[in-house]
C-alpha cells in the first residue's frame, strides 16, 4: 500500500454512508422481481416459486451463522452473533423466522412437506446459497461476518416485508388472491 492509498481509506462513518448509498440504490428490494412482487403483479405460481427458493435461502442462514460462530474465538463476538441463530431457528418449536416462511409457504398453498424437501429449489438458488454458507465456513470470521452486512439495510426493509407478509397470509386465509392481497 502506497501512502497515497492511505489518503483514500475511509473512515467507519464515510464506509457505512457509502455501503448504504449503494444498498438503497441496488439492494434487492429494488429488483425488478421484487418491485412487480410488491405491487401484486405477479401469479400465484412465481409468487409460490419465489417462495420456495427464499426459504431455501432463509433455511441456511443458521447454518451460515454457525459456522462463523464456530470460526470465531472471541467469546463476546460470539454471543452478539448467537441471537441470529436463535432468530431464524427460534428458542422453541413453533418460534423463529423459519416458522414463519412455512406458515407463509401454507397461506400461499404449498405444504411444508413441500418446502422442506427443497423439491422446488431451483439449481443455481441451491449453488448460490451453498457457496455462501460454504465461504462462512471456509474464511476467517471477520470476512465471513462482512458477507453478512445486509442488516445495515435491514430496518427499514424488515418493517415493510412484514407487512406485505402479513397482507399475503390474511389475503390468502380470506380466499383472496396472492396478487391483490399484497396491495
Amino acid at each position: 500500500m502506497s501512502p497515497h492509498d492511505l489518503d483514500s481509506v475511509w473512515d467507519g462513518e464515510t464506509f457505512t454512508t457509502r455501503l448504504r448509498e449503494v444498498g438503497t440504490r441496488r439492494y434487492h428490494h429494488k429488483h425488478p422481481f421484487h418491485l412487480l412482487m410488491n405491487a401484486g403483479k405477479l401469479s400465484p405460481e412465481a409468487i409460490k416459486g419465489w417462495v420456495a427458493n427464499r426459504f431455501y435461502y432463509q433455511a441456511n442462514i443458521p447454518i451460515k451463522d454457525a459456522a462463523i460462530v464456530s470460526n470465531c474465538p472471541i467469546r463476546e463476538v460470539r454471543r452478539v452473533w448467537l441471537h441470529r441463530i436463535t432468530d431464524h431457528d427460534g428458542a422453541r418449536e413453533g418460534e423463529g423466522g423459519i416458522e414463519a416462511w412455512l406458515k407463509l409457504a401454507e397461506a400461499c398453498g404449498m405444504s411444508r412437506d413441500e418446502l422442506l424437501d427443497e423439491r422446488h429449489v431451483l439449481p443455481g438458488v441451491r449453488f448460490a446459497v451453498d457457496a455462501y454458507v460454504n465461504f462462512a465456513r471456509t474464511k476467517v470470521w471477520p470476512v465471513a461476518i462482512a458477507s453478512s452486512l445486509t442488516e445495515l439495510f435491514a430496518p427499514d426493509l424488515m418493517a415493510n416485508r412484514l407487512q406485505r407478509s402479513r397482507n399475503i397470509i390474511d389475503g390468502c386465509s380470506r380466499g383472496v388472491s396472492i396478487t391483490s392481497a399484497v396491495e
